[in-house]
């Protein structure tokens, strides 16, 4: 196969929209007709994103097989409409350790391992591994970094075994702007396109952020000392929707530059639909991973999707120094409720508070995961009267664990690995709730957990459609574990083990939150 690269590189800083950018030209090709793949290298030496703090590197997005990856996949997966896998993650860890153990099993012969050949060419072996006609790479971090110059020299190489005209690189960076003096400073542009050139990589394109409109003198300044073509010089200013990304793109005949370039044949069409009007409905996350903006991406993404204004993000620690009457002043603003999903005992008794308060206030309110399991427990406090009822995850002392670890897991010690991961097949009731928002009896759905409801002690608060559910939590999808929970007679009570942030994509938003965000429409047919 004649396969073309794309690769996405940044400079000046990180978060600078790589990811957006790699998934909105992926988008562009997509519609152009090219049959398109995605890739994402990240430096790091995890093995994967399973056990990083979502507070310093956001969300940790799952994969249909099970894949724990960076939150970037899942703008990948939004944009362009199809399921990643792991194939479409490399990360450093991954290429070391294999290179480790090929070394271990004397495969290499005697040679003396080096980055060069040895760690290049696994890298370069990864990406010949995936189909498609055109490969959109994006290179994590920024340019400089050391993490990522093996990746940098890998993606060099593979420009002089194949050929140069097979590959269009697009380096992404940010032009900041100096309010002292009321001007875009470029400098930092010129000398991060500098780094790259003496890595031996000469950019194609140059794409500039901005916080707003940078004018076309400026662009002229970076095309001349970067040595790229003005027409190959374009601007991405911060926008409130990134949605319209693409057609942005599109309207700078970016598709047509790039096929151009890489002799791809395309169709010329470009259809783009995406939510351009948002209904003020105030919804509100009451999560406890704060210091960053990435860490409930793929929940604030579904809202936004469904149309609805971008929800707000409540503190559940600050919830927990709350009284009674100050939790009620504070949520009573809101529409919904979610309570999304995460580890250890922080922030739990806030998030019990709010899930209390949506349950007494008839305030809808869908938990997930963690969530899930945090109205089991509220439930078995505040209604079936279980005194210190909790999680084992809390309190393995509990005298009512309602939750508990899964049997399965209870001799695996090592964190990464040891959970519940990807998507899995549950039977849904016919006659719940959810079974009218799904529109079916059977869902696929992806997973994250190692804990799950104990149903031993949790017999007397659940319950199945068919039978008598006053004052009970009905049990509305199974597995061989709970998959997900309903409170009859409730506006919309609903908890569930999995995470249907996972599937959201633009015209298609998970039913689970257009159910929740858009009460009128609650079946998906």
């Amino acid at each position: 196969m004649n396969r073309r690269y794309v690769i996405v590189t940044g400079g000046v800083l990180s978060g600078v929209g790589k990811g957006i950018l790699s998934a909105s030209i992926a988008r562009l090709m997509k519609e152009s007709g090219v049959r398109v793949n995605t890739l994402k290298i990240d430096p790091y030496l995890n093995i994967d994103a399973g056990t990083m703090n979502p507070n310093q590197h956001g969300e940790v997005f799952v994969t249909e097989d099970g894949y724990e990856a960076d939150l970037d996949l899942g703008h990948y997966e939004r944009f362009l409409g199809v399921d990643m896998k792991r194939q479409n993650n490399l990360t450093a860890g991954q290429i070391y350790k294999t290179v480790i153990d090929k070394e271990r099993e004397g495969k290499y012969l005697g040679s003396t391992v080096q980055i060069v050949p040895h760690v290049t060419d696994e890298i370069k072996q990864r990406i010949r591994e995936l189909n498609g006609e055109l490969i959109i790479i994006e290179i994590g971090g920024t340019v400089g970094d050391i993490e990522g110059e093996v990746f940098l020299e890998a993606v060099r190489e593979m420009t002089l075994e194949d050929e140069r005209e097979s590959f269009l690189f697009v380096h992404v960076t940010y032009a900041p702007h100096l309010e002292v003096t009321n001007e875009f400073k470029t400098k930092p542009t010129q000398q991060s396109v500098q780094l790259l050139r003496r890595i031996g990589i000469h950019p194609d394109m140059i794409i500039v952020r901005s916080q707003f409109p940078v004018e076309g003198r400026d662009l002229d300044k970076i095309a001349l000392f970067g040595g790229v073509p003005r027409s190959m010089v374009f601007n991405l200013p911060d926008t409130e929707n990134v949605y319209e990304a693409p057609a942005i793109l599109h309207s700078y005949d970016v598709h047509r530059k790039i096929a151009t370039r890489l002799s791809i044949r395309t169709n010329g069409e470009f259809s783009w639909q995406f939510p351009r009007a948002f209904k003020s409905r105030r919804v509100a996350i009451v999560g406890k991973y704060l210091g960053t903006g990435d860490s409930y991406k793929s929940i604030i993404e579904s809202v936004i999707l469904c149309g609805v204004e971008k929800p707000d993000i409540l503190d559940s620690q600050v919830l927990e120094e709350m009284s009674p009457e100050e939790i009620d002043l504070s949520l009573k603003q809101y529409e919904a409720l979610i309570i999304p999903g995460g580890f250890g005992k922080r922030g739990m008794e806030g998030k019990l508070a709010a899930i209390r308060y949506a349950r007494e206030h008839d305030v809808p309110l869908l938990g997930i995961c963690l969530g899930m399991q945090l109205i089991i427990v509220e439930f078995a406090r505040n209604v079936m009267g279980f005194a210190n009822a909790n999680s084992t995850e809390f309190d393995p002392g509990t005298p009512y664990p309602v939750v508990d670890i899964m049997e399965e897991q209870k001799k695996l010690l090592k964190m990464g690995g040891t959970m519940r991961l990807g998507s899995q097949k549950a039977k849904v009731f016919p006659s719940t709730r959810l079974c009218s928002i799904y529109g079916s009896d059977e869902i696929w759905e992806r997973h994250r957990h190692r804990y799950e409801v104990n149903r031993n002690v949790c017999k007397s608060m659940l319950c199945y459609p068919e039978e008598d559910c006053f004052n009970k939590l009905t049990i509305c999808a199974e597995k061989d574990f709970v998959e997900a929970i309903e409170l009859q007679g409730h506006k919309f009570f609903i908890g569930v083990q999995y995470h249907p942030e996972f599937k959201s994509k633009v015209g298609l938003p998970h039913p689970l939150f257009e159910a929740l965000t858009n009460p009128q429409r609650t079946c998906r047919r």
